[in-house]
């Protein structure tokens, strides 16, 4: 941990220094500020646990110090040291976010109590804010699921969204449009794009957290961009457009960037968020070159595209079956020059497919920095669309790189079939995985995978498995907002009291023991 004192009298920071072995009560760091002022600017630079501050000092005095750091820099704890004399301010300054006050001169054992009390209160809120954030981030992988990988179950995928905690999503016929967000910037540096990517997406999450039923991926396919998700059939604090314009300002006033925001059309239930998401991108690849904002709210003709699950299932299965021309043969029926396309169209079926492609290439495990440039370059010629040719080429390239993968990996003895089962399982775990659901999956023996999980994994696959589930278990437990049954539904036991047996057997205590000895040692 880190900690801050503010004093104007230098004796008064080398005495509060002195009087405590900071080390011993947990703190690497401690920095020094002979006003307000000086400690802000530390703030700005330093991520600082605690700052114990004098009431009364020069420039920016310790309450006013107090009401801008509670301001701007939420987590932060103060302790306030003042004189008897200054009881008034010191009232003051209680009202401005400090935590604890002691008063001068300060006892060694007093100034250390308090300390270690305003510890435990950051560890705690520590340890709920990476609880958080875990839940978050799958969160976030999940939709990032949905609107790129194969599904077919809707009512499995329902399960799981809420285990996520986004029911809003499970609603029938749920209105929904999607936002791609490009943040740059006006002298085209890619080195500040890449220092202001972390503060843009914290803004951008912010502002999703405010609104309802609206949520903020990240899709590493598209370099410095984020997707919101956003609901329109319920009460809403604004529209789409008004989101958006929104993101535009404060990405503009807070981290001086500007935005290419593109709007896509709105659609209804999961089924169609591989369109809204798509359609959004569109109507993004619309915007003009250079660092100028824009929002474009694009609009899609409805009925023009559609890939039916059959469709993408067929697609699928000639990639699979390393069968070049049948895959050829279906996306020329799709695409061809006999089918009648506006421009729009032909983009959106093409991105879908593109869309298709990523995801059997990362079932195989064939996201490589080869295969992400060819998809990129495939990108490219569909946005440029002066060939229709030459996407069907790019497209039928990408499936046979991904076809020649497939064949080698399946004449490599099983490792690398092996390896990405087992990272099919780390991302699905809180998902109904049986060996027969992974052998048709997979095309395998199910008797066959058995075998070969055990001879390169080291355990069996229901080991694995549920030593997974309790391992990810252990991290969701931390966060005490939630249940033990909803900690048991979000690593796939749908009940509670098995999960705590298993749980148990191999932790060696219940969930709620755990949870308490995780208390206890924070």
């Amino acid at each position: 941990m880190k900690l801050l004192i503010a004093d104007d009298e230098v004796q008064i920071r080398k005495g509060l220094r002195m009087k405590v072995k900071w080390e011993k009560e947990g703190f690497d760091r401690i920095e020094e500020a002979s006003n307000g002022r000086e400690a802000l600017d530390v703030l700005s630079k330093m991520d600082i646990d605690i700052v114990i501050t004098d009431i009364k000092m020069p420039i920016v005095d310790g309450i006013e110090f107090s009401r801008i750091c509670h301001r701007e820099h939420l987590n932060v704890k103060i302790l306030a040291l003042s004189g008897y004399s200054d009881y008034e301010y010191l009232r003051s300054a209680m009202k401005e976010g400090v935590k604890d006050y002691l008063l001068k001169p300060v006892a060694p054992d007093e100034l250390v109590a308090a300390v270690r009390k305003l510890r435990e209160e950051v560890t705690k809120e520590k340890r709920k804010q990476r609880a958080a954030n875990q839940l978050q981030e799958t969160q976030e992988q999940y939709l990032l699921h949905l609107i790129k990988e194969e599904w077919s179950e809707i009512h499995m995928e329902h399960k799981k969204l809420r285990q996520l905690q986004l029911d809003g999503l499970t609603v029938e016929g749920a209105k929904v449009q999607f936002i791609t967000v490009e943040m740059r910037n006006s002298k085209e540096n890619p080195e500040v794009l890449r220092e202001l990517w972390l503060p843009f997406q914290m803004l951008c999450r912010e502002i999703a957290q405010e609104q309802k039923r609206t949520y903020c991926i990240y899709d590493p396919s598209y370099a410095n961009m984020l997707h919101f998700i956003h609901r329109l059939d319920v009460e809403q604090l604004i529209c789409s457009k008004s989101l958006a314009k929104k993101v535009q300002r404060y990405a503009k006033d807070y981290l001086k960037l500007e935005t290419a925001i593109g709007i896509g059309t709105v659609v209804s239930g999961l089924t169609e968020f591989k369109n809204g998401y798509i359609s959004s991108l569109l109507s993004w690849s619309q915007s003009l070159l250079g660092s100028h904002s824009q929002v474009i709210d694009g609009v899609v003709a409805k009925g023009v595209f559609d890939l039916s699950n059959d469709f993408e299932r067929k697609v699928i299965n000639a990639i699979e079956n390393i069968n070049r021309e049948a895959f050829t043969s279906n996306i020329s029926s799709l695409l061809g020059e006999n089918c009648n396309h506006s421009i729009q169209s032909f983009s959106y079926v093409a991105n879908r497919l593109l869309l298709l492609l990523g995801s059997a290439a990362r079932k195989y495990e064939i996201d490589t920095m080869d295969m992400q440039r060819q998809m990129w370059m495939c990108q490219l010629r569909i946005w440029e669309l002066n060939s229709q040719m030459k996407v069907l080429n790019h497209l039928v390239q990408i499936a046979q790189s991904i076809m020649d993968e497939i064949q080698k990996t399946r004449y490599s003895k099983g490792k690398i079939t092996i390896e990405s089962i087992r990272q099919y399982i780390d991302q699905h775990y809180s998902d109904e995985i049986t060996l027969t659901s992974l052998s048709e999956k997979f095309f395998i023996n199910s008797a066959y995978l058995s075998e070969l999980f055990k001879n390169h994994i080291g355990q069996t696959f229901s080991d694995y498995l549920i030593k997974l589930r309790i391992n990810k278990a252990m991290l969701f437990l931390k966060d005490e907002q939630l249940k033990i049954i909803d900690v048991a539904n979000l690593v796939g036991f749908s009940n509670s009291g098995y999960f705590s047996t298993v749980f148990k057997k191999y932790v060696g205590q219940t969930p709620v023991e755990y949870r308490r000895s995780i208390q206890l040692s924070d």
